[in-house]
């Protein structure tokens, strides 16, 4: 209906509709009973407002607009904000977006978005005296392109009986449509220089005086066609193929929205069953009363696009109900009826959805009304519309994605079609979450064999260790060991690789069983760093070759394969604190040790008065000169006395320009753990490490104490 109202300005045209419960459209309305811009009477409001750009971000920023301000709201505890439930927050997200994106396309200008909270009832109780009257939401979305108003086909009218225009609003006028499905009530008013579409969504709340609500008798086919009908028009519309042009494709604003929004979602998580989840949770009840996610649990999934081999089947990863006290049966259902390949589809064609069997569970009824088997999960009459859409990603079948809607003998074409984009985009998701899934066992694997399984007990020597990768890794460059090595002999090994990550792990994976099988076949710390230093030079020389063979395999000019080049560029220096302890005999208490420092943070002597003293000379990294020779120190640890190692995680942890061992902040933090027994010690400094700056810490980081027993109470 369209209908001319006085407005400031004379020129102004106000086309508005007001959708009643069960589908009736009132009267024309002035903008003002609608919250038009144009002015309206009655209490005061709550609005905000903001201006977007005509850009892609456009629809993101405007929803995000939409919920920030129903959290003030909520926050500021206006009237009537008690009511802004999630299911109200979705729908008035779902239209602002469809408005605005419609505004982008085809105005191309600004938008200027504007929501308001409205504590008065809108005219409809006016109008109808037997009508309940409820606060609204009402939002505004205007662009500065009036020569080109969206055109909303009326409802019932085929596309093929409308001709042009028929054709312009199945491609331009999805977002209207939408509008007039859900809100209570919309308009379009024109200006010289703007145009602005506006609706209005009830705010259910308890109205003084109101009563009892009764609900209105509406058949059950004209509710459940209610219910799908935002549904369907977030489908892609189909097009009659005569008037198809080639190459054309799906176009609709809503499904693309809808299906972005999904991505973003999915694509954050790193778990298959919280993708499992989350997927369940943008389908019902959006598009159905319940869902389920089928997983294989193997690690490429099934082979082809069938059932894994030797046995392994699919689990039942999530299951998802409109109504929260029937998902236990749906599960129980649905567990004795796992989804299977259908008959004659072959593992090249691509996936498509189809229909499935209605889960059947003890507790249902017939349509004559007896008791049967049937159980009823979409809450309405017995049996449903259900579909099962493969979960398929890089040429294998990774799981099912199955899902019903009651009271229907099937889904429309274009939701099926809207169904299998979204099980594309879940298909990778979890085929994303188990490459990192897998990447993570590897890496904890390699881990746990990179480090210790656990510290030797020195015989009068307390030990304490604190090891942490940086943030994000699980393998890194720093190292650490305490062992027997034999004839009362016990050696410790502090070390890290230049570089990170998996090269380094490679070095670290080189240095430690080289050290343990050195020291156990009886030489001293210097010559070990000897040997060890030839080991990882000859490695560094063996990586240079080839990547020299590689050139000139290649001919003249020609350069290394990326792989073999960066392998062969990867830096193969190693610092390290390594050393021996001898505990004295006849148990008094103390131990001799003998200690050398290969381009590492010198280690630290915690005297018994408070003092710290340096205990070794600084000395050539490992791997850089294959001739170098180092030598060992000697020094006895009394009794009460602490020998603290580090690497540089700790001594070069930052905070602005500052380095945590400028001005000697390492010994002062020693020195401030006087009295302390080693594991207290190494918690202290860990602390302290990690007080020194709010970020987290950029590198590894590991220290090594150990306390002679005995000395000063």
């Amino acid at each position: 209906m369209r209908t001319t109202t006085s407005s400031p300005r004379d020129d102004d045209v106000m086309a508005t509709r007001t959708t009643r419960p069960g589908g009736m459209r009132g009267g024309a309305r002035g903008p003002a009973a609608a919250g038009s811009v144009t002015g309206s009477a009655g209490p005061a409001v709550r609005a905000r407002s903001v201006r977007l750009p005509g850009d892609p971000q456009a629809a993101s920023a405007a929803r995000q607009f939409v919920r920030d301000s129903f959290a003030e709201w909520t926050a500021q505890r206006l009237p009537c904000a008690e009511g802004l439930t999630g299911r109200l927050t979705d729908e008035t997200v779902l239209l602002v977006s469809e408005l605005v994106t419609n505004a982008v396309v085809h105005a191309g200008t600004t938008v200027e978005l504007r929501c308001r909270l409205d504590p008065a009832p809108g005219r409809e109780a006016e109008a109808d005296p037997g009508a309940v009257a409820l606060p609204g939401v009402v939002v505004e979305v205007s662009d500065r392109h009036p020569t080109r108003p969206i055109r909303a086909r009326e409802q019932g009218t085929p596309a093929e009986d409308a001709g042009a225009e028929g054709a312009a609003a199945e491609s331009g006028g999805h977002g209207l449509r939408l509008i007039s499905a859900v809100a209570e009530s919309w308009g379009i008013t024109y200006h010289r220089a703007m145009k602005t579409v506006w609706f209005r969504l009830p705010v259910d709340v308890d109205v003084p005086g109101a009563g009892e609500r009764p609900e209105p008798e509406i058949p059950y086919d004209d509710r459940l066609q209610r219910e799908l009908r935002a549904a369907e028009l977030l489908a892609p519309a189909a097009r009659r193929p005569a008037r198809r042009e080639p190459g054309a494709g799906r176009v609709d604003n809503g499904a693309l929205s809808f299906l972005a929004e999904a991505s973003d979602l999915l694509s954050g998580q790193l778990d298959a069953d919280q993708v499992a989840a989350l997927a369940a949770q943008l389908i019902v009840p959006r598009l159905a009363d319940w869902c389920a996610v089928w997983l294989h649990d193997g690690d490429g999934g099934a082979p082809g696009r069938g059932i894994a081999a030797g046995g392994e089947e699919q689990r039942l990863a999530g299951v998802w109900h409109a109504s929260e006290s029937r998902t236990d049966a749906l599960r129980a259902a649905l567990e004795k009826q796992p989804p299977e390949v259908p008959a004659g589809v072959s593992p090249g064609s691509a996936p498509a959805a189809v229909r499935w069997p209605w889960p059947d569970e003890p507790g249902g009824y017939e349509p004559d009304g007896h008791e049967s088997g049937g159980y009823e999960p979409g809450g309405y009459e017995p049996g449903g519309a259900a579909l099962a859409c493969p979960l398929v990603a890089g040429g294998r079948r990774l799981g099912t994605l199955l899902l019903g809607r009651g009271g229907l003998l099937g889904f429309p074409d274009d939701v099926v079609g809207l169904l299998e984009d979204l099980g594309r985009r879940v298909a990778r998701a979890v085929a994303t979450a188990r490459a990192y899934s897998r990447q993570e066992r590897i890496s904890q694997v390699l881990q746990r064999r990179l480090l210790p399984r656990g510290r030797a007990q020195v015989p009068g020597v307390e030990s304490a260790v604190v090891y942490e990768p940086r943030e994000g890794a699980w393998a890194g460059g720093d190292f650490w060991d305490l062992f027997e090595a034999g004839d009362g002999r016990w050696c410790f090994a502090l070390g890290d690789v230049c570089g990170s990550g998996p090269e380094a792990a490679a070095v670290t994976g080189l240095a430690r069983p080289v050290l343990r099988l050195l020291a156990r076949d009886g030489f001293g710390v210097a010559d070990v760093l000897d040997r060890l230093n030839k080991t990882m030079a000859r490695e560094a020389a063996d990586s240079v070759a080839a990547v020299a063979a590689a050139v000139a395999a290649a001919g003249a000019g020609a350069e290394a394969p990326v792989e073999i080049r960066e392998e062969g560029e990867q830096a193969r220096f190693l610092s390290l604190l390594y050393g021996e302890i001898v505990p004295h005999p006849g148990g008094s208490g103390g131990a001799r040790c003998t200690l050398a420092s290969a381009g590492h943070p010198l280690p630290l002597v915690l005297g018994t008065d408070g003092t710290v003293r340096v205990v070794a000379a600084p000395q050539m990294l490992l791997g850089v000169v294959q001739d170098a020779t180092y030598v060992s120190e000697s020094f006895d640890l009394c009794p009460g006395e602490t020998l603290l190692c580090v690497t540089d995680g700790v001594t070069e942890r930052r905070s602005g320009r500052r380095l945590f061992d400028d001005e000697d902040g390492l010994a002062t933090a020693l020195a401030a753990g006087a009295g302390l027994d080693a594991t207290a010690l190494a918690d202290h400094l860990r602390n302290t490490v990690h007080a020194f700056d709010p970020t987290p810490p950029d590198d590894d980081l590991a220290l090594l104490v150990l306390k002679a027993a005995g000395g000063p109470a």
